[in-house]
């Protein structure tokens, strides 16, 4: 949520922020609920001070034994007129908090402008696609055999987009998780955390996807209401909601292997072949909590961390900064890595690294106690996927094929492959 005084000292500088992002923002219905906030707040401080003033005269009156009838009726009156006024101002801030939620970040000065993804602006590449001597196959074709990929099942269990990993290739799987488990805490300084897999509405809320994305949420029927979660981000970053964290403590990080949920409201006609876009899949997050001062550097060396992972599987990628019309609704600066699918013959998202600001934080009321002024102040949030286990497994099977369909294995699995070098 942005900051409400940006709205009452610089409205216009955020409505033209907010028309990059193609957001039209009406100023009108917010200044209409501020000229109320405020004429109420005036009212509410005069009743406050009267009803004070009339409380004393009331003791000076018994000290000297009047009859202070009269002056009691007066505070009651004035009492029952407070609590109403307390009770507007209440609802007009609720109101104006319901407006707010509803406004997507600022975006960071260095984001470029433009529409959609075809805006977004390559800032480098690393590695090259393999040249194959023979037709490629995608992972659905090399997952085929023996049923390793096996979509069939995995509709049979649960329905469309969801799928069934067997044998080796869930080994695969389970490798790469643990590749950059090891990587994030070992190399990176990460702290490994496991964490619930359904998440009440205060914690969406905290992160940005409620109210506004509730229809791309798995919603249990429970009172009150539990969400699986669509990314380990959601709980992992309400580790700090309404805490004051200190000072010394920072940047704090946090590494969170999970599955995720998400019901692809809308997404229906995209990527409708293979594992792309499932409605389960597995991540590695990776989140950090750092000083103001410090995100734009955080979200440099977080997004390097997630590259890490790409090199050492030696996957051809590239960094991608989105433009303002990509750019994810609580995210202010947001790099994506596209990683090299042989068969699609493209580069595909495979993280998303994220900087907030303090956009997440005040939501979550997420704060560290500033050593200099001795006042609390909001944190800033970052995440990033460290990586999406299920893409990075279609990258490592569509690279590393061979003519007759076998999978070798990347040199920095094989540690965890329990001695299989080639799945065939």
């Amino acid at each position: 949520m942005l900051d409400p005084r940006l709205f009452r000292t610089e409205l216009g500088f955020v409505q033209e922020q907010l028309a990059r992002r193609s957001f039209a923002f009406n100023p009108e219905p917010y200044l209409a609920l501020e000229s109320r906030r405020r004429e109420v707040q005036v009212k509410t401080q005069e009743l406050q001070n009267e009803r004070n003033t009339r409380s004393k005269a009331i003791g000076q009156a018994k000290a000297k034994g009047e009859d202070t009838q009269p002056l009691m009726a007066q505070v009651q009156h004035l009492g029952e007129a407070l609590k109403a006024a307390e009770a507007e101002l209440a609802g007009i801030q609720k109101e104006m908090t319901d407006l707010m939620e509803g406004i997507p970040n600022l975006l960071d000065v260095s984001v470029p402008d433009g529409k959609n993804e075809d805006a977004n602006v390559e800032i480098s590449r690393w590695g090259e696609a393999p040249a194959f001597a023979f037709t490629p196959k995608d992972h659905v074709d090399l997952g085929a055999k023996h049923n390793r990929i096996d979509f069939e099942l995995g509709a049979k269990i649960a329905g469309a987009r969801f799928v069934v990993l067997n044998g080796p290739i869930a080994r695969l799987q389970r490798a790469i998780i643990q590749l950059m488990l090891d990587t994030h805490t070992q190399a990176h300084g990460y702290s490994e955390t496991y964490v619930p897999f359904l998440v009440n509405a205060d914690s969406l809320y905290g992160t940005g996807q409620l109210p506004k994305f509730e229809a791309d949420l798995f919603k249990a029927n429970n009172d009150p209401a539990l969400y699986l979660i669509p990314t380990a981000e959601v709980p992992v970053t309400n580790i700090v909601r309404d805490v004051i964290v200190d000072a010394k403590e920072l940047p704090l990080k946090f590494v969170c292997h999970s599955p995720c949920f998400r019901s692809e409201a809308g997404a229906y006609g995209r990527d409708v072949r293979g594992m792309i876009r499932q409605h389960q899949f597995e991540k590695v997050e990776i989140v950090q909590i750092v000083r103001p001062d410090d995100s734009e550097r955080a979200h440099e060396e977080l997004t390097r961390h997630a590259e890490i992972i790409l090199e050492k599987l030696k996957l051809p990628y590239r960094r991608m900064l989105l433009c303002a019309g990509d750019t994810g609704f609580s995210s202010a600066k947001t790099y994506d890595l596209e990683v090299w699918l042989q068969g699609q013959g493209a580069y595909r998202e495979i993280s998303s690294c994220s900087n907030f600001k303090d956009f997440q934080a005040r939501r979550l009321q997420a704060r560290w106690r500033n050593p200099e002024t001795g006042k609390p102040e909001l944190v800033h949030t970052l995440n990033g996927s460290g990586l999406a286990a299920g893409r990075t497994l279609i990258a490592v099977m569509e690279n590393y094929q061979d003519e007759q369909g076998n999978i070798h294995i990347p040199e920095a699995l094989l540690p965890y492959m329990g001695g299989i070098k080639v799945i065939e």
